[in-house]
């Protein structure tokens, strides 16, 4: 079990700033305007935060499409379905069955966000705030949008433009609101509902977060950013049992300098970066360092000039906490630093922009 916030928690604002960037959200940053209170729970920020986009999107108008429709009706209208209609006995009474596109504000997106409105009521704790998110999946119902949760086939048809950022900034405020991960006090804990207290959570967050955080904040012209990054073992002759008993390799993220053939390595590790051994010494987790290494020393001599002097980095979050060593083992820097996830978030975006940014310095 994980105890290294238990006793200190980390500041509301500095979990948003990692939500912020696992779910993608920091490329809107400009356009999603959050006050952060001590006392917050992430349901009342996203339940603020979704209210003002669809507070904002209803004046400028819900985004419309062409959707699919079936109506009897007395005139032609787009095709006539024939079988329905002579099935059904529609011309005795002068009907017909057509199928037609109309357009229509009743679209997945809109649906998926009148569904996480009605949600985030159920699960925040602020009355005014459970009213004004009610009120407003109501006022989405009364424009024309069904109550339901579009699937996820549904939602990767949806054509977002480069006019639609307040429409992309809402499908990714919405889906963070319905994530089942996110803590919220259905569950009849009220504990779960502190997002701090939720260890569970944590590290899904903290990797996604640190993955986020180069993919966005990296220039994408000087750096390639590959999240969970499968690794293939390099062997030769394998029995023929041997593939399905084979573990795989996959690495959190790996960045490639596409200017030099830099390459660093990065494990996220949701733990306290130091362990005592049998005689009571801090010391750097054995096993943490064995599977670097596998991974950087693996996928050397195979004429990827990234791999030949890849860097790897373990890193882990920390309070009040600052650890930062390396050392070079045939030819590859293996690191051990942490992230101190209590301090100024100013500081976090420096420390993770300085773990990469900066080249080391080789023997």
């Amino acid at each position: 079990m994980v105890r290294i916030f238990v006793t200190t928690p980390i500041p509301i604002k500095n979990l948003w700033f990692l939500l912020s960037y696992a779910h993608n959200l920091a490329r809107f940053a400009d356009r999603l305007p959050v006050e952060i209170g001590e006392q917050d729970d992430i349901p009342e920020l996203l339940g603020r935060l979704l209210a003002f986009l669809v507070e904002r999107r209803i004046k400028r108008n819900l985004t419309r499409a062409y959707q699919p429709r079936e109506a009897r009706l007395t005139r032609v209208r787009g095709r006539i379905d024939l079988v329905k209609t002579l099935s059904a006995g529609e011309l005795q009474q002068g009907r017909i069955i057509c199928r037609f596109e109309e357009l229509d504000a009743d679209t997945p997106r809109n649906q998926l966000v009148r569904y996480a409105l009605a949600h985030i009521a159920s699960t925040v704790r602020d009355q005014a705030l459970e009213r004004r998110c009610g009120l407003l999946a109501s006022e989405l119902g009364r424009l024309g949008v069904s109550f339901r949760r579009p699937s996820r086939s549904e939602m990767a048809r949806e054509q977002i433009g480069r006019n639609d950022a307040d429409d992309a900034a809402l499908i990714v405020v919405s889906n963070l609101a319905l994530d089942p991960r996110l803590p919220s006090e259905e569950s009849g804990d009220s504990r779960v509902a502190r997002l701090q207290r939720d260890e569970r959570l944590l590290p899904y967050i903290f990797e996604k977060a640190i993955a986020g955080f180069y993919m966005h904040e990296l220039p994408n012209k000087e750096w390639r950013v590959r999240p969970q990054k499968v690794l293939a073992w390099p062997v030769a002759s394998p029995t023929p049992g041997l593939h399905d008993l084979l573990p795989g390799m996959q690495a959190d993220i790996v960045i490639d300098s596409r200017i030099t053939n830099r390459r660093v390595v990065v494990d996220t590790k949701f733990t306290d970066i130091l362990t005592r051994n049998q005689f009571g010494t801090q010391r750097f987790k054995s096993n943490y360092l064995y599977q670097m290494f596998a991974y950087l020393r693996s996928q050397t001599g195979f004429g990827d000039k990234h791999a030949e002097e890849a860097e790897g980095l373990l890193l882990h979050p920390s309070v009040g906490l600052h650890v930062d060593e390396s050392f070079f083992v045939q030819g590859h820097r293996m690191r051990f630093a942490t992230v101190d996830l209590g301090g100024e978030i100013h500081s976090i975006h420096s420390a993770l922009a300085a773990l990469v940014s900066a080249e080391p310095a080789r023997a």
